[in-house]
């Protein structure tokens, strides 16, 4: 994997937040803003996996420690759904 170097300069209270070893800070702000980019919808769950160096099941076990949906469907998401379920068990589909 192609890799870039960046230098941030944070707050100490928020360095000492991050991680008590400068490594683990470090893990834990690409693991923050993976988990963000694939909260908005700017990487796929996928990619986010790759980026963190886990298979899609140890990223779908991450987002559940943390208590973030893997799944993101609203009411109309659900219902079509729902509808597909539905007509697949009655052969509809």
């Amino acid at each position: 994997m192609n890799t870039t170097t960046l230098h941030l300069t944070l707050p100490k209270d928020l360095a000492d937040l991050l991680g008590p070893a400068q490594g683990q800070a470090a893990e834990n702000v690409k693991e923050f803003a993976v988990i963000g980019l694939f909260q908005e919808g700017r990487i796929s769950a996928g990619k986010a996996a790759e980026l963190l160096g886990l298979t899609l099941p140890g990223f779908a076990s991450l987002l559940a420690r943390k208590g973030i949906d893997y799944f993101r469907f609203d009411e109309q998401d659900w219902a079509n759904e729902v509808a597909a379920v539905q007509n697949w068990e009655t052969g509809r589909a």
